[in-house]
């Protein structure tokens, strides 16, 4: 596979193949199309680039006629990570609701369907997904992201999601390599550290990651985290011992190795986007994502040349760059003959395509409801406990209840409250009302566990939705988990509480 570049322009179109940019908008810049055209070989999407799926598939075969092998990719978990869905909320739940439901064949199912919707659009590059093992319940990114905390369950669903994914002919990135599970930090905000020794990593963090190679992902994304039992010094998506004497050499793998967002600022922060793109591509990775927060032509410019001083400066092999580089034509060559040998309908209005229903019949029976259900017998206030979103998921997503029971009971209302939440203000704005209160992680957020103890004492027969990860002891007259905030979490949820048809 390794060649090796000779002439500047060479060289130059290797530094742009090897990058995964953003950019800003629903159509495809002027810079964006002349850089594709001068090598660039991957584009990122993100919520910001989304208003339809006619508008998407237009942006798509925008950057396309430029080249038709350009890699579009996109951060698609489902659940509470959805880009395809963003001003509406996901049709699929997520990772915990599939893990906790435990049916490889419907998380199989779900992944094919959603692989088939990116496929649609044009979509062929996954960034998805979490194979991360939830060991730690109070990390406060990955969370309802994850299968679950048993390596063995996580590790068979990843397996199940990649095929079903990949059936579609969209290519799955398995995520966070070698497992961001164990982390109280969040790596958007600063550089994580995972203290376990090598035979704990073995048995629980890439016990999934084993399962996705075997799987045949075509891609993994690197973490950034710090495991010192690896490498005391540097994070993994910069060290050469984990991205080339793990992954590659010990577990084997040989396809693309993406890098995590490096404008994150576990490595901004810490190496400079420059400097850490030029350590991972030296360390084992073949592309750099970029562009969920920058998403400029100067920070393509920058990394570019970043990449080709390095390389003549004698910092970065040129033959390590090229090698990157033909990793990601092998994978876009896979993409363009994926496309033409999956049948792909035409694009729909999202829920009018056969199939598209087995989103919710996931989040159906993902549901763990506890205690006595009262049907509701009138429009109901609903208390949304919302605490601050972690970046991965946004915070222009909406989630919760209060839609779903509006459209089942007209004339419910709701209010949303935060760390400084006053209960008397809850009591007060539901007067007679039947309260429902829905939470999200209530066991990370000692704020939240406190004002709906004060409810509860107030109004025992207020309701409960936990949308987070159900770790808080289940209390309320009745304690509805769906493992998850997507749409379709929502709409199961208001469905126990009232099983009536939604007016129409």
């Amino acid at each position: 596979m390794t060649t090796i570049a000779r002439s500047t322009d060479t060289l130059t179109r290797d530094a742009l193949t090897v990058l995964q940019p953003g950019f800003v908008g629903t159509t495809a810049p002027d810079w964006l199309l002349r850089r594709i055209g001068e090598g660039l070989t991957s584009v990122g999407l993100f919520g910001r680039n989304i208003a339809t799926a006619a508008q998407l598939a237009a942006l798509t075969a925008q950057l396309r006629s430029e080249r038709d092998d350009v890699l579009v990719a996109i951060d698609e978990e489902g659940g509470d990570v959805t880009r395809l869905e963003v001003r509406t909320g996901s049709s699929f739940p997520g990772n915990l609701a599939l893990g906790s439901v435990d049916d490889t064949d419907l998380t199989r199912a779900v992944a094919h369907e959603l692989g088939r919707r990116l496929a649609a659009c044009g979509v062929d590059l996954n960034w998805a997904p979490s194979a991360d093992v939830n060991s730690n319940p109070d990390n406060p990114v990955i969370g309802v992201r994850s299968f679950g905390a048993d390596p063995y369950l996580v590790a068979r669903h990843t397996a199940a999601y990649i095929e079903g994914l990949q059936s579609a002919g969209v290519a799955a990135c398995t995520k966070h390599f070698p497992g961001h599970g164990d982390t109280a930090v969040d790596s958007h905000h600063a550089l994580p550290r995972i203290d376990v020794d090598l035979g704990t990593l073995h048995a629980r963090e890439l016990v999934p990651f084993r399962a996705a190679i075997a799987a045949g992902s075509k891609s993994v994304m690197s973490a950034h985290i710090l495991l010192p039992a690896l490498d005391p010094v540097r994070p993994a998506t910069l060290s050469p011992r984990v991205l080339t004497g793990l992954l590659r050499e010990e577990l084997g793998y040989d396809g693309l190795i993406v890098t995590d967002a490096v404008e994150m600022q576990a490595i901004a922060s810490t190496y400079g986007i420059e400097r850490g793109s030029v350590l991972a591509i030296a360390a084992g990775a073949d592309a750099l994502c970029v562009g969920g927060g920058l998403a400029d032509e100067d920070t393509v410019l920058r990394l570019r040349d970043a990449l080709v001083a390095a390389v003549r400066a004698g910092e970065l092999p040129e033959s390590r760059l090229a090698d990157a580089a033909a990793r990601v034509r092998a994978l876009a060559s896979w993409t363009r003959q994926a496309r033409g040998n999956v049948a792909v309908p035409g694009v729909e209005q999202e829920g009018t395509a056969p199939g598209t229903d087995i989103g919710l019949v996931a989040a159906r029976r993902a549901l763990r409801v506890t205690g006595t259900v009262v049907p509701l017998s009138a429009p109901p206030y609903v208390a949304a406990f919302t605490p601050v979103a972690n970046i991965a998921v946004g915070d222009e997503t909406p989630w919760g209840v209060a839609a779903e029971l509006a459209a089942r009971l007209p004339g419910t209302t709701t209010g949303t409250y935060g760390p400084s939440a006053d209960p008397a203000s809850v009591l007060a704005a539901a007067g007679g009302r039947r309260i429902v209160a829905v939470i999200r992680d209530e066991h990370r957020h000692p704020w939240m566990s406190s004002a709906l103890d004060a409810l509860l004492a107030a109004r025992p027969d207020t309701a409960v939705i936990e949308m987070g990860v159900p770790q808080a002891v289940a209390r309320g007259a009745v304690h509805v988990a769906t493992r998850g905030a997507a749409r379709v979490c929502g709409r199961a949820a208001a469905e126990v509480l009232s099983p009536t048809p939604p007016v129409t």
